[in-house]
């Protein structure tokens, strides 16, 4: 069933892989030696790299006044069309869940990578919410009360781990009744908050906008300070994730939940839930949240290290690197996901001409047959160490850089030995789980 995101295993691999895993520590050893002997001051985040406009008929094709609304119209269209699902018969021949799981949440991640925060422009609930606003003729950006500032990110770190444990964890979740009603609840819950907080609430509120504009950091297409669309180094974006409250959570959660995914598929766990010594929901939501602390635990303990060794806050430093765990998470995201996106999700766009299950082929893809599209087990598994090791090797670049921001050179290369042993356990623990499946 297309939940089981695993793909290979050890023996898949073109190498031993105890020797990929010791090319994967080397790699980044040898990095953070280049980075304290080469890199000297902050680049990141600082405009040392500049940016570059778009070609002039891009930039008014996209300022174009239809376009924002044509976005949200297909956001809405989509979804319309996504809810038809609901109607059809509860089979595996239903594409609601693969839109949900892999054209949706698997899919938003290279979108977002290419173009930026896109999931805000598509978001269907923001553009109720503006249809609501526009009928009473109301400031969509106000609500009953201002957004406090201490709420940050956390709505959405609650609302990512909720997707998280759907997704992963909860019984029958590939079922219409499960995914109906936690999409339901997700959208009224959402819609709650912007009546209250306005429409800055989805900014921070929504996962899959957070999700979204937190991935699109690395994009190299963004927005400058006066709207203009340039062309940007991709790390200046990330640099400039500023700390925020719910920000650590939420990147933790992110990753960590990737992480127990790769665990649930090992032999060992699978094994834990057929004893049948605790109900599988219960085993899987201790499992899940246990990575996840494990995961944060290890991240605090590291930056906390290093925050002393500096002189700081242990809890203003976790912030300030919460930026660098985003390529990590993005890494394995991608190793993660692959082949379930190109594989299942051509399955899906198959189902999608046929979403009442009547026969009908509206979209003229019920015939489409999976293509493989060159991917095997030993090309799979080298691209999956190739990312997780390029995720943590940026992650690295971006913590040097912060560093050198906030202490002075020796004390940042310094600090930057527990962050460089959370980085080494972060890669080999990741690629233990991704491969023992």
């Amino acid at each position: 069933m297309l939940l089981a995101h695993g793909v290979g295993d050890r023996q898949d691999l073109p190498i031993p892989f105890g020797l990929a895993l010791a090319g994967a520590l080397l790699a980044l050893v040898v990095s953070f030696a280049a980075l304290g002997a080469l890199w000297r001051e902050p680049r990141l985040g600082g405009g040392f790299y500049g940016t570059r406009p778009l070609p002039s008929w891009v930039r008014r094709l996209v300022a174009a006044r239809p376009w924002p609304w044509a976005w949200r119209l297909a956001g809405l269209a989509a979804t319309v069309y996504f809810v038809l699902g609901f109607a059809g018969p509860d089979t595996a021949e239903n594409p609601t869940a693969g839109v949900v799981y892999v054209l949706f949440w698997v899919g938003l991640l290279p979108l977002s990578l290419a173009f930026g925060p896109v999931w805000r422009g598509l978001n269907p609930l923001r553009t109720v919410h503006l249809l609501a606003c526009l009928a009473l003729r109301r400031d969509p950006r106000r609500g009953l009360r201002e957004l406090p500032p201490g709420l940050g990110y956390w709505p959405a770190a609650g609302g990512l781990f909720a997707f998280v444990w759907l997704e992963l964890v909860a019984p029958h979740r590939a079922t219409l009744p499960v995914l109906g009603a936690w999409l339901g609840a997700y959208a009224v819950a959402m819609l709650a908050g912007a009546a209250v907080y306005g429409a800055r609430w989805f900014d921070r509120g929504d996962a899959f906008e957070v999700y979204s504009a937190v991935a699109g950091r690395l994009a190299v297409v963004a927005r400058d300070a006066d709207g203009t669309l340039v062309w940007r180094h991709p790390l200046d974006g990330v640099a400039g994730l500023r700390p925020a409250p719910g920000l650590v959570p939420f990147v933790v959660v992110l990753l960590g939940s990737t992480m127990y995914d790769s665990l649930s598929n090992a032999p060992v766990w699978v094994r834990v839930l057929q004893g049948g010594w605790v109900p599988a929901p219960v085993a899987g939501t201790a499992g899940l949240v246990l990575v996840t602390v494990l995961v944060l635990g290890a991240y605090l303990g590291a930056t906390g290290m290093a925050a002393r060794l500096g002189g700081r806050s242990a809890a203003e430093f976790a912030g300030e690197l919460a930026h660098s765990v985003v390529p990590i998470a993005v890494g394995y995201l991608v190793a993660h996901y692959f082949t379930l996106f190109v594989l299942e999700g051509q399955n899906t766009l198959a189902l999608l001409s046929d979403p009442l299950g009547t026969g009908a082929n509206w979209l003229g893809t019920r015939a489409w047959t999976v293509q493989a599209f060159g991917t095997s087990p030993a090309g799979t598994a080298l691209l999956q160490v190739t990312v997780i090791v390029i995720g943590h090797v940026v992650g690295t670049v971006l913590a040097h850089d912060r560093a050198l921001r906030l202490f002075d050179r020796r004390t940042a290369v310094i600090g930057q030995l527990p962050l460089m042993a959370l980085m080494l356990a972060y890669t080999a623990g990741g690629l233990l789980l991704l491969f023992a499946a």
